[in-house]
């Protein structure tokens, strides 16, 4: 497997990554990860982590920049070694590596996976990484081709599926959804309230939001949405974003004079945020723009919590107004989205999400998936060659 991330980092690509690996691993198969010189090393049974060496980049931002062209030629160098060293059955790549996928398949004479978590020339308008007609070209041409040569393709939602199929075979493509989950531990009530405590926040109604704060999240019109509600009983809890831009988002609440009704805890690990969802009184979603589904829509969905989202492509390929409070997507959408969701209504649907998510998103489901997978790409390896 080659994946061109900080792995392990709680971002989601990366936690798409381990779940990966995790149901590989449960399935019975030994995975050599050939990975970025940055992250936390994960504990998982038949796993070996490889990483290239790059020593002088100690972070890289989420989507594309230059940073990954130096990272990316070592993790080439690095899987080719690899592959060089030592026979495999299947070759598993994440985002860009796919091209490096394709080259392998072919010299190496292995079936090729390739894990479509978006579409890289959209990542390039997404992030706002560049403008130039021409690199979109570029990059839309290599995509078609990874597409049209990978043995299977996996799709994290509908519109990858949709897009995919545009270039290949539909035959070839899997759609496995990032709905599996680290084991959640049972929270106690004195838990909750040592946390409320801690963030001075007892006896008030809790919004909560957790993932990153990139632009396209819409963290703005969701901090400019307090100003349409009545706030006196609540408080809003943003979770993750890196200091620059918490620091930006605060300047924000200032100058709207909400500092007093956000607290910015920061990132928080997978394993703390389970606590801070028990606390909330419903989750909120205010993407503004792309087409993936959040990573964060699925353990929001199992949380027994209203989800407030907006009512876009990102959010409506998974979520109806039964498991889900839709709004538009403006400080005022929001606004109403969350006064439903701490109504009655709220709860009922929170209640319809739970089930929901209890039916649909099981382990068995995942792994019975994954191991679609590999029987695609090996089939189709096998009847080209």
């Amino acid at each position: 497997m080659i994946a061109p991330e900080p792995f392990f980092e709680p971002r989601g690509t990366p936690f798409s990554e381990y779940f990966r690996i995790y149901a590989l691993s449960k399935l019975g198969h030994e995975i050599d990860l050939v990975t970025y010189p940055i992250g936390k090393n994960v504990d998982i049974k038949n796993l070996k982590i490889m990483r290239s060496r790059f020593p002088f980049i100690k972070k890289v931002k989420i989507g594309p920049s230059f940073k990954k062209i130096p990272l990316d030629i070592s993790l080439f160098f690095k899987s080719l070694i690899s592959l060089l060293k030592k026979n495999y059955d299947i070759i598993y790549t994440h985002e860009e590596a796919s091209y490096f996928g394709v080259i392998f398949s072919k010299i190496f004479r292995i079936p090729h996976i390739y894990d479509m978590h978006s579409s890289l020339p959209q990542q390039l308008k997404n992030f706002r990484f560049s403008n130039s007609k021409f690199l979109f070209n570029l990059f839309s041409f290599f995509e078609r081709k990874v597409l049209k040569n990978s043995h299977c393709v996996i799709v994290i939602c509908k519109d990858l599926e949709n897009h995919a199929k545009k270039f290949t075979d539909e035959k070839k493509i899997i759609r496995i959804e990032n709905f599996l989950d680290f084991p959640q531990r049972e929270i106690g009530e004195e838990e909750k309230e040592e946390l409320r405590r801690k963030l001075g926040i007892e006896g008030k109604r809790v919004i909560l939001y957790a993932g990153t704060f990139e632009p396209y999240q819409g963290i703005e019109i969701l901090i400019k949405s307090l100003k349409f509600l009545n706030i006196d009983d609540k408080i809003i809890i943003l979770i993750g974003g890196k200091e620059d831009q918490i620091k930006s988002m605060r300047s924000l609440a200032e100058s709207l004079g909400l500092n007093q009704k956000i607290i910015f805890p920061g990132e928080k690990s997978p394993e703390e945020i389970p606590l801070f969802l028990s606390i909330a009184d419903c989750l909120v979603s205010p993407r503004i723009s792309g087409t993936n589904t959040p990573l964060k829509i699925y353990s929001y969905l199992k949380s027994g919590k209203p989800v407030v989202a907006t009512n876009l492509w990102t959010h409506t390929q998974v979520l109806n107004p039964e498991i889900a409070i839709l709004c538009e997507p403006s400080p005022e959408g929001i606004a109403r989205g969350i006064e439903t969701a701490l109504s009655d209504k709220g709860k009922e649907i929170a209640k319809n999400a739970l089930e929901f998510s209890r039916r649909e998103f099981t382990e068995e489901k995942y792994l019975s998936l994954i191991e679609s997978a590999l029987k695609i790409a090996i089939n189709n390896f096998q009847s080209k060659n």
